[in-house]
Formats: structure tokens, sequence, C-alpha cells
């Protein structure tokens, strides 16, 4: 019988609980919102019930599962299956995530950050095949990252290795992390950044098509609103489109002087920006790195975009 992988993942606005095959197909998925706001008690058993459900659903037993893999968006101390931090959920610090669900089953429960378990699952299913090493830097509400070497995910001796979102690439910047330092990557090119990007633009006199009404909640900009921008050729949402894409090639940059990656994946909600940021952020790239690629590296997108979390979820049971 081929197995079956149980994957969740647990973000701000929504957490996904599947069924996945050995080659990366979603068999079965339950999208739920009922985890927000919740306390870790509550959310846990929000998840608890998902999972039994989904494999109730599809007649099957706990123990035909090898494991539940469990893909969350923060500083995980891997090897205790610890949440150290988090900035998309309230509470969870220092919170043992992976003992207060493994005590629901008897199967093993795996807890990894996500971008990790995003990485595991593009390697194994996406544009990662017939690579030994590869980075996957996930751009979206805030920007995270995934290693693999030889083969493995790298986590470093805690399990947070891969936070490129937080190297700095512009330290003069007004932009003040969640992390508490200014210009990180993450404060300047990420989902959270859109707002300030937007109204700064507006107050230095920047005119938008978008027509947006005089008490529009600026919170509300997102990555949808300036992709509909670029649409309509609006020249405040293309200037922070290409001021993303420059500051993420940046990041490339750094990332590929330190690890000289062959093959870097992108993936996350923002590269629905399409073709002008993927342009850019190559374009950045290769100016910055010129004549010291001596190998070629690729840069290009995920290929199981809509589904990375929850499908690298479910690859970390494969581990």
């Amino acid at each position: 019988m081929n197995k079956i992988l149980c994957g969740v993942d647990i973000g701000g606005t929504k957490c996904s609980i599947a069924l996945v095959n050995e080659k990366g197909k979603i068999l079965d998925k339950i999208h739920t919102c009922a985890h927000i706001g919740k306390k870790e008690q509550e959310l846990i058993k929000v998840v608890v019930e998902n999972i039994k459900r989904i494999i109730r659903k599809n007649d099957l037993q706990e123990s035909d599962l090898p494991g539940i893999g469990m893909g969350f968006a923060g500083h995980i101390r891997f090897p205790d299956g610890v949440i150290i931090t988090t900035s998309n959920l309230k509470g969870f610090k220092n919170y043992p995530l992976r003992e207060a669900v493994q005590s629901h089953f008897e199967i093993p429960v795996i807890l990894d950050n996500d971008a990790n378990a995003q990485a595991l699952g593009e390697y194994k299913f996406g544009a990662g095949q017939g690579y030994n090493d590869m980075i996957f830097l996930t751009i979206s509400t805030g920007i995270g990252a995934g290693i693999i070497i030889n083969k493995k995910l790298y986590r470093g001796m805690t399990g947070t290795a891969g936070e490129f979102g937080h190297m700095i690439v512009e330290p003069d910047s007004e932009l003040t992390c969640t992390c508490g330092n200014h210009g990180c990557l993450m404060a300047c090119a990420c989902g959270m950044a859109l707002p300030y990007l937007f109204e700064k633009k507006l107050k230095e006199g920047k005119k938008s098509k978008l027509n947006l009404p005089p008490n529009f909640n600026m919170s509300e900009i997102n990555g949808q609103l300036l992709k509909k921008g670029l649409e309509m050729d609006d020249p405040v949402s293309k200037e922070i489109i290409l001021d993303s894409g420059y500051y993420i090639g940046l990041g490339i940059y750094n990332i590929f002087q330190a690890l000289n990656p062959p093959l870097i994946v992108l993936g996350g909600g923002l590269t629905n920006w399409g073709d002008i940021y993927l342009k850019k952020i190559k374009s950045t790239f290769y100016e910055l790195a010129r004549d010291m690629i001596f190998d070629p590296i690729e840069i290009t997108i995920s290929k199981i975009i809509g589904d990375a979390g929850v499908i690298g979820a479910a690859a970390l049971t494969l581990e």
C-alpha cells in the first residue's frame, strides 16, 4: 500500500489540513479559520479535531499514516518541537506545540517552521526535484526561507537557520521589523510593509489610479490590491512592486554569496505580482553578482505554490 501523508499548515489567517500521496498530490483537504484569535489549547483542539475528521472521512485509521507533519510560522526549536516566538498568532511563546498535539495521537508528530516545510515539499515534489541543494524563499505577509543541503533540510543548532527575512538590507530605513531591528528584508519587502510604503508614496506627492476613498483604511493595502493597481498601470503600485523586487534581489545576492546554491525557488503570495516582479528580482541579482557567477544559478517560481505549506508539512513525515 502506498503511503498516505498528513500535513497541517498553521498560519495567521488560515489553517489547512490535508492528506497527500507519496507524489505530493493532495487527496483531501480541510481549510479552517476557526483557530484565529484562540488561545493555545483552543487552537490545538481545532487542529486535532480536524486531523481526526479528515482521517475518518477517508476511511482511514491513524495507524495507516506514517506520522503527522506540522508547519508553523515562527521560530521553532526543532529538536524539542517548541515554538520560541511567532508574530502571526497571539501567545505561543516558548510553547511545546508538538508535545501538545502528540498527546492526542499514537503516530509521530513532527513540527517545523513553515518555510522549512515548504522547502522540503518543493524539493521532493516541485521545482527542486533533481537538485541536491536549493533555497526556498517565501515572500508573503512575512519572509522566510528553507535550506536544502546534500538532499536534507539544514536547520542549524536551534532549528532557526534560514531566517533570511531578518538580514538587514537597509540599515537607515524607517521601517521597523517585527524583530525590533530597522531595515530587515522582511520590513522592506513583505506584505506587512505595503500599507506603510503606499502611504509614504502618497505623502511624497505620488498620485495613484486606484482612487481610494478619503476614509480608506491604509492597513487594507495588500498584495492583491497592488496587483490590481499594476493591471491599471498605477504608478504607485508599480513603484512599490519594483522596490520590493529590488530588495528581494539584494537578499538573493546575499544568500548566493553565503551559500552558493544552484537553485533558488520563490514562493508566497507576492510572487503573484508576475513577470515585472520576477524580472526586477533577477536583474538586481545579476547586476550585483556580475562575473562572480561561475556556474549557472536558477531563480524560479514554486511549482506547488498554492498548497506548498500543507504539502511541505506532509513531506516532513518522509524525513
